[in-house]
Order: structure tokens, then sequence, then C-alpha cells
């Protein structure tokens, strides 16, 4: 099963690296730019072979985490043997732009029609977060929710989605009261202070249970499949930015991220219930890595977005070595949360 597993995990993360990293390749081609190198995978090189007509080495490296596009004049001109024509700095700014957000594009796009593949095959559901049942003894219920309410908002956050609303309900909160804004089936919206009950599972994690089970109606004709795909997809974007807003803000642990050998568990669990959590997985990913590159920190196509946008303000270039050193630090950073999250979900996986 782990060599099954293994073989999904390459396969994934490698689909959702290749995209990216197709948009990027795709649209400097397309302006002109000289590339040395496109690679899939980080790391030792296991596969290369070059173009016959555009002379560029094609790689697989023995990583399955990430990839890169070589460009002449990322940065600068860097390269005296290329024409000044052909650097990536020596375009106009509209055009590094688009040549950096195209990766983010592509996730997005790929994530979309994922999504609305998986519509029409297996169907859609209302992401209203409407309340199915309330279980007895528990918070909910005993606070007078009754099943066919539907959750406005938690802790004066607006929720259009369970997605959402479940980010809000991991957030940490002070005294473990959550404030709900509820609409009832009759119109009339109200307040409640609910605090969950905690309960613990035999290896002693302790889990919020609040005593509902929400809605998922299923939507029948194209137009509603058409309309789940967009409103999922813009779910699944809110729902990573609360997330990071979470992790930024100290309402959420770093414990709750996962890295690589997370995502390993994920794919294995996902194999497990069949190929539609396979195929959401590779959507959902693929979301979760272009909202992150956007982000606009030195290390990620956002941060290179926003030298270009200063450049643009100021009328000429950020000085290079103050460039670079924001690059480094950042890049160092990430490596050293990676790490952490690494050795987090080596522990969890033991």
């Amino acid at each position: 099963m782990w060599i099954l597993t293994l073989i999904l995990f390459i396969f994934i993360l490698g689909i959702i690296v290749l995209v990216h990293e197709l948009g990027h390749f795709l649209w400097a081609k397309a302006f002109g730019v000289y590339i040395y190198e496109f690679s899939i995978g980080m790391g030792p090189v296991i596969f290369s072979v070059k173009g016959k007509k555009d002379g560029i080495t094609y790689n697989i490296r023995a990583l399955p985490i990430g990839g890169f596009v070589s460009m002449a004049g990322e940065v600068y001109e860097d390269d005296k043997k290329v024409p000044k024509e052909k650097c990536l700095c020596n375009k106009p700014i509209w055009q590094r732009i688009i040549v950096m957000v195209a990766g983010v594009t592509n996730n997005f796009i790929m994530a979309i029609l994922i999504l609305f593949v998986t519509a029409l095959i297996w169907g859609s559901s209302s992401l209203t977060p409407k309340i199915l049942s309330v279980e007895e003894n528990y918070p909910m219920a005993e606070a007078g929710i009754v099943a066919g309410d539907t959750i406005v908002a938690i802790n004066n956050h607006k929720v259009n989605t369970w997605d959402e609303a479940q980010i809000i309900l991991y957030y940490k909160n002070k005294d473990d009261q959550y404030s709900f804004t509820i609409k009832h089936e009759d119109g009339k919206v109200e307040d409640y202070k609910i605090t969950p009950k905690v309960e613990k599972d035999d290896e002693g994690v302790e889990t919020k249970v609040f005593g509902i089970r929400v809605d998922q109606e299923e939507t029948t004709g194209f137009l509603n499949k058409v309309k789940y795909t967009f409103e999922k997809f813009w779910s699944i974007v809110v729902s990573m930015w609360l997330t990071i807003v979470g992790l930024v803000t100290g309402k959420i642990s770093l414990g709750a991220l996962s890295g690589p050998v997370g995502i390993y568990s994920v794919v294995g669990e996902s194999a497990k219930l069949g190929v539609y959590y396979i195929v959401y997985l590779i959507a959902y990913l693929s979301i979760n890595v272009g909202v992150i590159n956007i982000i606009p920190i030195p290390a990620f196509d956002g941060g290179r977005v926003l030298f270009l946008l200063i450049e643009k303000i100021k009328g000429s270039p950020i000085n290079q070595k103050i460039e670079n050193w924001f690059i480094g630090i950042t890049f160092a950073l990430l490596m050293l949360l990676i790490i952490i999250v690494t050795i987090n979900d080596i522990i969890r996986l033991f």
C-alpha cells in the first residue's frame, strides 16, 4: 500500500508543480525570454534532455517538492552572452508581471476545471452552512438551535460556506466561547453564545464538539454545477486565507500545518476513500499552492510582483543587493518552517 501511496504522492505533487511552472515557462517563451532550464522537482537531476530547437534543458529532479524555470535576467542582466532584449529584466513590467503570476493562474484554472469535472461526474451540493440535524445534550441543542437553521456568522466573521465556518471554529478562542449568528427558517436572526463540549479520543486528542451536522443538499442541473464549481473554488481560497490570518495572529498553531510528510499521509487516506477524493485533493492542493505563491513575500511569486510594482512606482529597479537580501532571508525562514512542520508531521505519524 505504501508503494501506491508514494506513487500517488509523487504524481499529485508532480502534476501541480508541472502546471505551475508551465505557466511561467509558456508566457516567458511567448514574450521572447531566453530560458536555460525547465525543471520539475528539486535536488539531483535523475533525467535530462535538451531541446533540439529551443536549446532548453528539460530536467526531472529527485525530490518532487517543487520545480523552477531558469530564465536569463530574472533579476538583472547576469549573462552577457544573452541578447539584452531576451533578458526578463529588460521586458516591459506588464510582461514580467504576467510571467510571475502565470504559475498561480494555471494552478487556479486547473483546480476550477477539476472541480467542474467532479461536479459533473460525482454531483454537486449546496455549500450554505445550513444545519441538517442537532444532537441532543450537546451545546447547540441546549442553546435552542434546531435543524433548518443557517449559520450566518461566527465570532463576527461572516461565513458563506461550511468550509469557512470550520476554519473559524478551529481558531483559538478566549474562554473557548463562540458567538454564533443564526438565521432561522422563518427569517428571524438571533445571536447565541456557545461553549463547545471537549471530548477526547482513545489517544487522548481533544476535539471541540458543538453537536451539529451541516446540510450538504445535492443540487442538479448544469448551471448549478457551474455555480458549485466557482463557489467551492472561492470557498477554498477564503478558507486558505483565513488559515494564513490565523497563523499570523496566533489563533492557529504551527502544529496544525502539514508539510510533505503530512501530505503523504493525506494522500494515503484519500486513496482508501476512492478516486473522487484523490481528484478533489489535486484541486485542493493546487489552490493552496496558488494562494501561498501569490502572497507578497520575496521568496514567492507574489513577492516578485511586489518588487515590480515598487519599481513601477519609483521609476527605477530596487537595489539588487537589497532584493537578494530579502529573498535570501525569507527563503531561509521558509526552509526553517518546512523543517519544523516536517518534524511535527513525523511525530504525529508515529
